[in-house]
């Protein structure tokens, strides 16, 4: 697992953030905050018990009641949990939500996939129209617009049919290979007795080599599931959103159906996966609930953030005032200082140490300050404070009664957010 320390990381990560929220906003999603800890059961049930997500990976433990409790994994079942708990019990029968947060699995860590790693995820209930499916796409495009990023992903994208399509595939695909099997590992034999669409994402060579004329999902689809891809491919077009069919892509989860996507960053490697997403009609109704169709997607932020250069941001704009004191009587004066600066709309940092002059000004330029105030005895008693530019190696004496003035007219603007 990771901590996240050096400034100018949070910083990219919380503009990433706020580029997601605004994007999801402003199409009438609402941002739902759900435990981090789960009844083990329910992800069990909707994951999948024979996913390698619930079988290898899952956090789990036992309160003091013996209640078998899990670290969430993923966000969608708790999502869809809170929904059924919170707002179908009102009758409620649709929504849109958005949610941010850690998810954990015990995975081999790996570049861009920690142990804990963050999500920022989307669903939306009530709705089986394909355009629903093409809109919420559009909104994942829309937010690598924003990060700048739309260049460097692309959009694959899959139906899965309905369960009895899945079904018919799953039965064609095993009878296929089985009769190559013997050249894959132990673990992928048992990955294709036990989930075979699981296979389509294993990286063995010979499997890899074997699913070059394996038939294709797409061959299985009904007349309904069909129409239903088509039009969601007619969505995107219409919307001018690059993608490419990929008939490889299940998704790691049982619950998908119909339409399944991902976007891939081929710069990242072979974990190159950033987002993904999909159709899950009946779990809704597998978890309690009402028979509602739903569709969401998820992006994996610390494989975004990877691919965004710091620089992206730039500076922050806010400017930054150090405020020098040089005796205890300046200790004071400055701190009543603090709360009228930073509403001006400064980043203030108020240097208490009893050091020298020289120590604070070193302090000052390591906080990168673009000013730094200096007030002492003898400013004291001539009523005045020293109004150093940082960035110049300026300074004057300006009167202390007009700091905040002063201060105002080098920056009229008095708030930035990034």
């Amino acid at each position: 697992m990771e901590d996240l320390y050096r400034p100018e990381l949070v910083k990219l990560w919380q503009w990433v953030e706020g580029r997601a929220r605004n994007v999801l906003e402003a199409a009438g999603f609402q941002e739902l905050r759900t435990p981090v800890v789960e009844d083990a059961s329910l992800f069990e049930r909707s994951v999948g018990e024979h996913t390698d997500i619930v079988e290898k990976e899952m956090y789990t433990l036992e309160d003091r009641n013996g209640k078998r409790l899990a670290l969430r994994p993923e966000g969608t079942a708790s999502v869809v949990r809170a929904f059924v708990e919170h707002f179908t019990s009102h009758n409620i029968q649709e929504g849109r939500f958005y949610y941010l947060g850690p998810m954990y699995r015990y995975e081999r860590p790996q570049k861009g996939r920690y142990r804990q790693f963050y999500q920022i995820g989307t669903e939306i209930f009530g709705s089986d129209h394909p355009l629903v499916d093409a809109e919420l796409i559009s909104l994942g495009h829309k937010i690598f617009q924003e990060l700048g990023l739309d260049d460097q992903v692309k959009l694959q994208l899959n139906s899965l049919g309905s369960h009895a399509c899945r079904d018919k595939y799953r039965d064609a695909l095993k009878d296929y290979l089985s009769k190559v099997e013997k050249n894959f590992s132990e673990e992928a034999r048992e990955r294709l007795k036990r989930n075979p669409l699981r296979i389509l994402d294993s990286k063995e060579a010979a499997v890899q080599e074997s699913l070059e004329q394996a038939p294709s999902i797409l061959e299985f689809l009904s007349d309904e599931a069909k129409t239903h891809f088509e039009e969601v491919q007619w969505g995107l077009k219409e919307l001018e959103i690059p993608f490419e069919v990929n008939p490889r892509i299940v998704r790691g989860l049982d619950y998908y159906e119909k339409t399944v996507f991902e976007w891939i960053a081929p710069g990242l490697g072979a974990q190159n996966a950033v987002a993904a997403g999909g159709r899950y009609n009946d779990l809704v109704k597998d978890l309690g609930g009402p028979e509602l169709p739903a569709v969401g997607f998820a992006l994996g932020m610390e494989r975004l953030v990877s691919l965004i250069p710091p620089e992206r941001l730039g500076r922050d704009p806010t400017p930054r005032v150090y405020l020098v004191p040089l005796d205890a009587e300046a200790n004071r004066e400055l701190f009543f200082q603090l709360g009228e600066l930073r509403q001006a709309g400064a980043l203030v940092m108020l240097d208490l140490e009893g050091n020298s002059l020289k120590s604070k000004m070193r302090r000052a330029a390591k906080w990168n300050a673009d000013w730094a105030i200096i007030l002492g005895p003898e400013e004291r008693a001539k009523k005045v404070v020293v109004f150093r530019n940082m960035k110049e190696s300026s300074q004057e004496e300006i009167p202390a009664d007009e700091l905040l003035s002063r201060l105002l007219s080098k920056f009229p603007t008095k708030s930035f957010i990034l």
